[in-house]
């Protein structure tokens, strides 16, 4: 595949050649930083883990310079980083079978500057070969700039295919901001009960982020069992875990649509709720 940039390569954890590796894909993620994918896009990966049918391929788009870091990691320059934060992610891909991982290799300026088209025709390309049914990508209520650009980069994408080769669902999920505000009608959520010990080595692998000073392996894994418990007031938990999301799947099914208004009216929703809700009880 011809990407815009020279760095960017395609991992293929059990060396299955292109580019039957990736048109073998069923479910997609597509996020900004190394271990993104395994955070937002868990339902997906667990959904293909262990299956012949079905085959979970993930794609990196920044290149991972910009991490915060510290403790071991502390002196460790950005070309460093990029490298480490690779590996990290091959691993990653190693323990959940992906069918493909991909890195796109963006500084985190393109990704945000929405006259870039590099990374939508980048993500065209793949998404035309993989042709996955399912994609997930970060929410579009998320407050981490560079996760916004890309979410809005692979909505582009998915709108210069023909409709005939877009995705049957495109879902935002949870990263740098939860989704349990958003109105039952609008929330999708995935029941992520299962395989607590994959979720966790996920996870777990980055430890150039976990011991650089962010625990993530905690916070993600406690935030699953929380949406679980404080999904439904009034029923004993169904679950152990579980992932909110954001369905983006109408912003690709009807091009005409402006994405600001389309997460703008979910948060109006919210807003009525919550007026209403005070309304009905207020004396």
């Amino acid at each position: 595949m011809n990407f815009h940039i020279p760095t960017s390569q395609i991992f293929i954890p059990d060396g299955h050649p292109l580019p039957d590796a990736l048109s073998r894909t069923t479910h997609m993620g597509i996020g900004a930083h190394q271990d993104d994918l395994e955070i937002m896009a868990i339902d997906g990966i667990l959904a293909c883990f262990g299956h012949d049918d079905r085959w979970f391929t993930g794609v990196t788009v920044t290149d991972g310079r910009g991490s915060p870091r510290a403790g071991l990691y502390a002196e460790t320059s950005n070309e460093e980083m990029r490298q480490i934060r690779i590996l990290e992610q091959k691993k990653a891909a190693m323990i959940g079978e992906y069918a493909a991982q991909v890195f796109l290799d963006y500084p985190s300026a393109a990704v945000k500057d929405g006259g870039d088209e590099r990374p939508v025709e980048d993500l065209a390309q793949l998404l035309l070969l993989a042709r996955p049914r399912i994609v997930y990508t970060h929410n579009l209520a998320d407050k981490h700039d560079t996760h916004i650009g890309v979410a809005l980069k692979v909505i582009a994408a998915i709108r210069s295919l023909p409709a005939d080769a877009r995705p049957q669902k495109l879902y935002g999920c949870e990263v740098w901001r939860d989704l349990d505000w958003l109105v039952e009608g609008d929330k999708v959520a995935f029941d992520v009960s299962g395989a607590e010990n994959l979720q966790a080595a996920l996870v777990g692998v980055f430890d150039s982020q976990i011991s650089g000073g962010k625990r993530y392996d905690l916070a993600t894994l406690g935030r699953r069992r929380a949406n679980a418990t404080y999904h439904a007031s009034h029923a004993t938990d169904e679950s152990t875990g579980a992932v909110f999301a954001m369905d983006l799947t109408p912003l690709i099914a009807d091009a005409s649509l402006d994405v600001a208004d389309y997460v703008q009216a979910h948060i109006e929703r919210f807003a009525q709720d919550v007026r209403d809700r005070i309304s009905r009880m207020n004396v």
